[in-house]
């Protein structure tokens, strides 16, 4: 039996996924600004701890190599990456607590962070580039929303970096406090043992009392108190 002709090898290559780059700035730069940050949250899945949002002015000349969305980047290389941006662009850092999610719902809860995080940049931007497809009402400058903005964007990308390297430290921090969790290989997310910890242990303070797994368990435990 003959080979396949030579257009069947087109559909064997591996698909590969563009990597983010920094045509969005230079767009920006090109018409009059002069500061962009990249703002990206991470954290909205899980059922304890904060939701934590960065934001990162990129320095056009000197990004660093390799900033990509940080879920496809291991743990370590994230740090080796954490480190390189925090060396070579301008960061801010901001997060709502778990009362702060409860009260406002996670979704505006994501917005006071990424607001709180360019309240912490040394210099206030011009222009924020928001990973999301909606844009937080209170933002202090010009904003535009970039759909998976962390796939696609160096300063958001950049950004879903600081901030998940970040929240992971404060919730290692939290599992010190309120161990047996898991929180410091978890990061709060609704893992078995996770779940498994609040079934055995109950509700912590840093719990998110409206997330469906926790409230299960609060109104159980509420339906059979005497």
């Amino acid at each position: 039996m003959g080979l396949a002709g030579p257009g069947i090898w087109r559909f064997c290559l591996p698909m590969t996924k563009p990597l983010p780059d920094f045509s969005l700035e230079a767009e920006a730069l090109a018409g009059g600004a002069r500061l962009i940050a990249g703002v990206d949250e991470v954290g909205r899945g899980p059922l304890a701890g904060p939701v934590m949002a960065a934001a990162v002015c990129l320095t056009p000349d000197d990004i660093p190599d390799g900033l990509r969305d940080s879920k496809t980047l291991t743990a370590h290389r994230r740090e080796v990456l954490a480190a390189e941006i925090r060396a070579r662009a301008a960061i801010g850092l901001g997060e709502a607590s778990a009362r702060e999610i409860e009260e406002l719902n996670i979704l505006q809860a994501s917005h006071l962070a990424m607001c709180r995080a360019l309240a912490a940049l040394p210099v206030p931007p011009d222009l924020a580039l928001i990973d999301g497809n909606s844009l937080p009402r209170a933002l202090p400058c010009r904003g535009i929303r970039v759909v998976k903005g962390d796939a696609r964007c160096l300063s958001i990308a950049a950004a879903s970096i600081v901030a998940k390297v970040a929240r992971d430290a404060v919730m290692v921090e939290l599992a010190q406090q309120y161990p047996g969790y898991g929180w410091d290989h978890n990061a709060g997310y609704p893992t078995k043992e996770h779940l498994r910890a609040l079934r055995d242990m109950g509700v912590s303070p840093h719990h998110r009392r409206s997330f469906k797994p926790v409230y299960n368990i609060l109104w159980q435990d509420k339906s059979i108190s005497p």
